[in-house]
């Protein structure tokens, strides 16, 4: 599974719009508005690079409102807190 981290700054005035149809999109498993350079980060999980190229570049940069994007591919993840809680749920 290959993991990226897309920072998307938007027009101001679609914020919200703009992070309800990135999240919509196949690939995109969260999108966070946040503080600072960036408005949204999206996070992108798919199985192959070129999965990838079409969810950023054929998808996600064609929301309306999407000015920009830098995307940073994640190479290992040293942290499995979250999925260990994910898949923990209701089994004790």
């Amino acid at each position: 599974m290959i993991t990226a981290f897309v920072m998307i700054q938007v027009e101001a005035d679609r914020i919200p719009e703009c992070a309800q149809e990135i999240s919509e999109l196949q690939g995109i498993s969260e999108v966070y508005s946040v503080a600072g350079d960036w408005d949204l980060i999206a996070i992108a999980r798919v199985r192959k690079h070129e999965d990838l190229a079409d969810v950023i570049a054929n998808q996600l940069s064609k929301v309306q409102g999407v000015q920009e994007t830098n995307t940073q591919i994640a190479f290992r993840a040293y942290s499995d807190h979250d999925l260990e809680a994910a898949f923990s749920i209701g089994l004790e």
